[in-house]
């Protein structure tokens, strides 16, 4: 039941109550007919025997008919309607000796009874007048007016239901980044004041991200150019091993500023990749010229087929791995082969000392490293989440190799 949405629930639950509904009132009626049936059969038999033995052979006095009155019976024509009865009616009930007058009792379909009464040189046609209005036919009324409840009550929920359909939506909108979206909440009940809290939640957040975006953008451009002009500076010092430690401090300052960049850039909500239909060689070829390492450091080992994907984000999350491999492999070699629909990143090293979750967030290290930022593969993963390929770690022990896998699967 917990994975039911609550609309199916309520849809549910009514239906059930419907249903129940109708079989209850279904039972009692059917109970109820039959009843009556038996009522009604003792009825107009006590009446057909109280009017045998009354009439005998005397014609109907004054007290014969106040019997009629109080038990509603009412006279008819004989000659109009006693032939229509005979013909279409059916016997339920039939008194006669030879002693007593002839009673029969029929019903001819159309919920009443009908008595005629033959005797020597008299006869008699009553019809029996009681209000037909029986218990059965008054639970169907009820029964229809709480059907008719139970509908409204069903139609009143599902519309005070749907400003959380909407709400959801408007939710999933906000998920999928679309940070502009405005929360409408035009009630006051609970619903309202959850569509209320996180309008407001929205707008603090979009601030956030305003003044993070803009905090970001400053002190990147604001870092550029003293570490531009100081490592300017540094090439000109005399003390070559002074100059080169300044010179290393000074790349790696933009190095992170540039990791930085791509992270900012590629994390943003509305990101969105640009897919395009190239060749797996024409990311490979991109990857190189970005990576600016020296050739003999790594080994490119494909086989080239069609794949559709954003070519400048999959360079840059190969681009990388293969830096990784080279700055943290136990030889500064790295290697990218592909296998089936994976493109495997091998480098020789010690495996992984913790859980691959943890290497994949932002500034995480294992330890205090001269290089790197532990943002390598942060990024590697924000881009394969964007380009919807899976990303994973094993490591060979036949070969000494970590290996990280990228699925490329179209």
């Amino acid at each position: 039941m917990k994975h039911i949405s609550v609309t199916a629930f309520v849809h549910i639950l009514f239906s059930v109550a419907l249903a129940i509904l109708v079989a209850t009132l279904y039972y009692f009626v059917s109970t109820s007919q039959q009843k009556n049936k038996i009522a009604d059969l003792q009825r107009n038999k006590f009446i057909a025997e109280t009017l045998a033995n009354s009439l005998n052979v005397a014609v109907p006095d004054a007290k014969l008919y106040k019997f009629f009155k109080d038990l509603e019976l009412k006279k008819l024509p004989v000659d109009r309607i006693g032939k229509m009865v005979q013909q279409k009616g059916k016997t339920i009930f039939y008194t006669g000796d030879s002693n007593a007058p002839d009673v029969r009792i029929f019903t001819i379909g159309d919920g009443h009874y009908y008595i005629y009464v033959d005797m020597p040189g008299y006869r008699m046609m009553l019809v029996d007048n009681r209000s037909q209005k029986q218990i059965a036919e008054i639970a169907e009324i009820v029964g229809g007016i709480l059907f008719v409840l139970i509908l409204l009550l069903y139609y009143m929920v599902l519309k005070k239901l749907y400003p959380l359909k909407k709400l959801h939506r408007q939710i999933e909108q906000f998920a999928a980044g679309d940070l502009n979206i405005k929360i409408a909440y035009d009630s006051h009940d609970e619903i309202g004041r959850i569509a209320e809290s996180f309008d407001k939640a929205i707008g603090h957040i979009r601030q956030l991200m305003s003044s993070k975006n803009l905090f970001m953008r400053n002190i990147m451009h604001e870092l550029k150019t003293p570490i531009t002009k100081g490592r300017i500076v540094a090439e000109t010092i005399e003390n070559e091993t002074a100059g080169n430690f300044l010179i290393r401090a000074f790349e790696r300052m933009n190095e992170l500023i540039s990791d930085l960049a791509d992270v900012e850039r590629i994390t943003m909500y509305d990101f969105k990749p640009t897919f395009e239909d190239i060749f797996l060689q024409d990311a490979i070829q991109r990857t190189e010229r970005i990576l600016l390492a020296d050739p003999t450091r790594y080994t490119i080992s494909i086989t080239d087929r069609p794949i559709r994907t954003d070519i400048k984000l999959l360079a840059l999350a190969l681009k990388n791995l293969l830096d990784n491999g080279i700055k943290y492999s136990s030889d500064k070699h790295v290697t990218l082969t592909t296998l089936g629909n994976r493109l495997e990143i091998r480098s020789k090293g010690k495996p992984l000392k913790e859980d691959f979750t943890f290497y994949i967030e932002p500034f995480s290290q294992e330890e205090k490293r001269s290089q790197g930022f532990g943002l390598g593969l942060y990024i590697v993963h924000s881009i394969l989440e964007k380009l919807g390929y899976p990303f994973r770690y094993t490591y060979d022990n036949q070969k000494g190799e970590n290996v990280f896998s990228i699925v490329i699967n179209n």
